[in-house]
Formats: C-alpha cells, sequence, structure tokens
C-alpha cells in the first residue's frame, strides 16, 4: 500500500459481529475495576483503623474500640499520617503516564500496585516499631499506587473503540466508589473481631488480597491489542480499526499539550469535582455526628449510601451517553459539556440544601447527599473520560498531569473545613457547602465552555492501516508514517462512517 492510500477499514457484516460483555476489552474493564476496589481500600482503610489504633486519653471511652488502641499519637500526628498518603501519591501520576506511554500501562500499574501491597503488608509491623515508619509507609503506598490511574487511561487510549469509552471506563473506574463502601463496611467489623488485635487484620486483609489482584492482573491483560496472546483476531482488528493502533513511540508535544484548552478544561474540572468528593470522603462522618446527631452504628452505614448511588450513576452515565453518541443526537463534545454540566449544578444545589436540613428532618440530609453523589457520578461522561477523546495516544500523559494537580484539594480540603467550623455549628458547616457549590459553578463555567470531544491536531495518530485478504475478518496491520505523510481527515471520517 503506498503511502497516499486513504486509510480504510475492513467491512464488516452481522458474521463478523465482535463479541461484547466476554471480549477481552471489557476483561480489562472488570479487572480494572477490582484493581479501583484495592486502590481506594488501601487509602482510606487507615482513616477506618486509627479509629481502633489509638487511644483517646481526651475521652472517658470504654467501648470495645478503646481495647484495641496500642498508640499514643496526638491528633497533629494522626492528621499528618492521614494525609502523607497524599503527598507519594501526587509525586508519581505525570512519571506514571510517561513510562505507561512509552514502556505500557500493564506493566507501570503491576509493579506500582505490587509494591503498594507490600507497604500495606508492613503496616502493622511499622505501627509498632515507631510512627515515623508508618508516615514512610504511607508516603510509599500513595506513590507506588499512584500509577493506577494513569496507567489505566493510557490503556484505554489503545483499548477503547469511540463509541465505547464511556461505559468501558464508567465501569471501570466505578470500583473507586465499591472500594469505599466496602471498606467503610469491612474495616469497622474487623477492628473489633478481626485477628492481630483487631486493626491489624484491616492492613493484613487489603494487602493480601491487593497482592492476589496484582497475579490476576498480570496474567490476564496486556498493555495493547496487539500483545494480548489470547485476543481473537476479530476483536483485535476491530479496535485497531477503530482507534488506529501505534507500533511506534513518538515524542510528545509538550508545548502545544500544555497550551490546549482542552487540557485545562479537563484539569480545572476534576480539580472542582475532587474538592467536594475529598471534602465529603474526608468529613462526612464528622457532619452527620456533630450537626445531624448520627449514632456511631448508624454513621458507618449512612456514609456509605451516597458512594452507592455515585457508583450506579456512572455506569448508567456511560451507558447514556454512548448511545447519545452512538445515535447521533449530540456530539463528542456537546455529551461531554453537558454531562458535566449537570453533575457539577445538580450536585451543587444539593449540597446548598444539605446546609438547611435541621436536625429534626436529618434523614432528608442523606437523601440530598445521596442525590448530591447521583449528579456527582454523571462526571463519568463528562472530564473523567474526556482525555481518551481528545488525545487517546496521551491519554496517560495528560491524566497524570490532572490528576496530580486535583490531589491538591485532598490535602487542602480538610483544612478549610477545619477552619469554617471551630464551633460545629449548622451555620458553619452551611458554609462548607457553600464553598463546594462555589467549585460547582467554576468547573461549569470552565468545562462547559472549553471541553473538546474531538481529537486533537496536535494529537492526531499518522497511522497507515493494512487489511489483508487473506481471512473474513480481514488481518490489520498499522504502520506508522513519517513525520513528513500527511494525515487524512476525510479518511478517518469514512473509517468511522463504517465501523
Amino acid at each position: 500500500m503506498s503511502e497516499s492510500t486513504p486509510l480504510i477499514a475492513p467491512k464488516r457484516g452481522k458474521e463478523d459481529d465482535v463479541p461484547c460483555l466476554c471480549s477481552q476489552r471489557w476483561l480489562l474493564a472488570y479487572v480494572g475495576w477490582f484493581g479501583c476496589i484495592m486502590l481506594y481500600a488501601a487509602r482510606t482503610n487507615l482513616s477506618v483503623a486509627i479509629v481502633c489504633m489509638v487511644n483517646n486519653t481526651d475521652t472517658n471511652s470504654t467501648s470495645s474500640m478503646s481495647e484495641h488502641a496500642e498508640f499514643y499519637w496526638s491528633k497533629g500526628g494522626q492528621s499528618g499520617i492521614l494525609s502523607s498518603y497524599f503527598y507519594g501519591y501526587m509525586v508519581t501520576q505525570i512519571p506514571a503516564g510517561i513510562l505507561a506511554n512509552r514502556y505500557g500501562g500493564k506493566y507501570v500499574m503491576f509493579i506500582g500496585m505490587l509494591i503498594g501491597s507490600i507497604a500495606s503488608l508492613l503496616l502493622p509491623i511499622g505501627a509498632r516499631t515507631s510512627i515515623y515508619l508508618v508516615y514512610v509507609l504511607r508516603v510509599i503506598l500513595g506513590a507506588s499506587e499512584g500509577v493506577l490511574f494513569p496507567s489505566l487511561q493510557s490503556m484505554w487510549g489503545r483499548w477503547a473503540p469511540p463509541l465505547e469509552r464511556t461505559k468501558l471506563t464508567a465501569v471501570c473506574y466505578s470500583g473507586t466508589q465499591f472500594g469505599n463502601i466496602a471498606t467503610f463496611a469491612i474495616s469497622g467489623f474487623l477492628c473489633i473481631y478481626g485477628f492481630d488485635n483487631g486493626w491489624g487484620s484491616i492492613f493484613y486483609v487489603t494487602g493480601g488480597i491487593s497482592l492476589l489482584w496484582c497475579g490476576l492482573w498480570y496474567i490476564t491483560v496486556a498493555s495493547t491489542p496487539a500483545q494480548h496472546p489470547r485476543i481473537t483476531k476479530r476483536e483485535r482488528n476491530y479496535i485497531i480499526t477503530s482507534i488506529g493502533e501505534k507500533q511506534q513511540t513518538f515524542s510528545t508535544p509538550w508545548a502545544a499539550l500544555l497550551k490546549s484548552p482542552a487540557l485545562w478544561a479537563c484539569l480545572t474540572a476534576q480539580m472542582c469535582s475532587n474538592w467536594i468528593i475529598y471534602t465529603l470522603l474526608t468529613n462526612l462522618p464528622t457532619f452527620l455526628k456533630e450537626v445531624m446527631d448520627f449514632d456511631i452504628a448508624e454513621n458507618g452505614l449512612l456514609s456509605s449510601i451516597p458512594y452507592v448511588s455515585q457508583a450506579v450513576s456512572g455506569m448508567l452515565s456511560g451507558q447514556v451517553a454512548d448511545y447519545i453518541r452512538s445515535r447521533k443526537y449530540l456530539s463528542t463534545t456537546a455529551t461531554r459539556r453537558i454531562f458535566q454540566s449537570i453533575s457539577f449544578l445538580g450536585a451543587g444545589a444539593c449540597l446548598i440544601g444539605t446546609g438547611f436540613v435541621g436536625v429534626e428532618h436529618r434523614y432528608i440530609t442523606i437523601v440530598l447527599l445521596t442525590i448530591a453523589m447521583w449528579f456527582v457520578g454523571m462526571a463519568s461522561a463528562g472530564y473523567l473520560v474526556n482525555t481518551i477523546d481528545f488525545a487517546p495516544r496521551y491519554a496517560g500523559i495528560l491524566f497524570g498531569i490532572i490528576n496530580a494537580a486535583a490531589t491538591v484539594p485532598g490535602m487542602v480540603a480538610p483544612l478549610v473545613v477545619g477552619a469554617l467550623t471551630p464551633n460545629k455549628t449548622q451555620e458553619e458547616w452551611r458554609n462548607v457547602f457553600y464553598v463546594c457549590a462555589g467549585f460547582c459553578v467554576l468547573g461549569t463555567l470552565v468545562f462547559g465552555t472549553q471541553a473538546r470531544g474531538e481529537l486533537q491536531p496536535w494529537a492526531v495518530d499518522q497511522v497507515e492501516v493494512d487489511v489483508g485478504e487473506g481471512n473474513e475478518a480481514g488481518d490489520v496491520s498499522v504502520r506508522a508514517l513519517d513525520t513528513k505523510d500527511t494525515f487524512d481527515k476525510k479518511a478517518i471520517s469514512e473509517t468511522s462512517n463504517q465501523l
């Protein structure tokens, strides 16, 4: 095939239909979903375990939890331990995206999660040795598990066909909410009834399961469809002709990338969304106790309900968004902007309403928070998948940049909440929700006007697809063009129409 030959996709009839739910791309979504559960289990397990670990000498508690307490750490020390994870997590975001783009997301993620599993298993030993070892292990845990999202995003840029991107990533990333739900539920039980004085079993169980997951990940997935040993030829050809698989690594166009409005729209949206998520993740139990007067037994269960709502919303939104795009009711740009704008405005309105509910109607608070997290979940059809739309080749690097910046709210939001609620009154908490609503408005204005859903010129894949005649599905090979070759946009459009 000459270099001037247009890009052509193989014709596909009913006999060439590609499997969906049992395919290798969906297997990647399932295993990635489990990996997200393990990431959030490791991230949040200490938040529960520390209640059992530390003897609060400023209280007269004689509960079963205090019987398991071994340490006399100050409040400042406890806060430092809980935040140390994010310092490590932030550092590895961009390097992970670069490494995943060059060497493959499978291996970067495997090594990172393997180190994180070992760090989690060692934490009980470290805690009984020195508080400083706990700091070190939590930083290592954050740094090692910081590779997960950039690696996954890089892999989805090579695995997710354009009209399946939202649903695949929505299912995969919904594991984060299930990780929160499972950790809150199981860790509290292990604190009281687990082995190694209760709290120690939390880290052994989560670390051990994470270690087993690493083995599952290594043997079931591949960084690209072309490298997968068990993928069918039909599915491989379908993905390659949909996306344009690359066999050559190109230099990253850093200047164009950093000037792109699409990048800054995603970065702003994720920072605003993370402010809401981290505010509720770290302070929702406190709000329900201090203002709504829920007891401890109710608190754990009620704190998890909004995350169930977020998980279900995320998966449904992914299905609906891809249906709208496949039917061409809306462009990808319009779909991303509308879903994310509804997400922000709906969540902001519900959070403001939460601040005005009195303790006598406290269950309405749970309803409003659950609806708010439903709106937050709609981000799975908004910014969360957007980097794969406009720059699939550099999705891992882009997500690394975005997620590194978006880690800042995880460190700052709890401090702001503490400063705004010195007296623990409802009026003070109302200001916390006003701040969250303000970030919702900011995210709507920026992402709703600057987001892009189409492939950006600087992220174009200069590839040529050869379609063989020797088999019924068409044998596809891809050759990277020289930089002097031009990119035939018309041919790409024709290819998309044929798929």
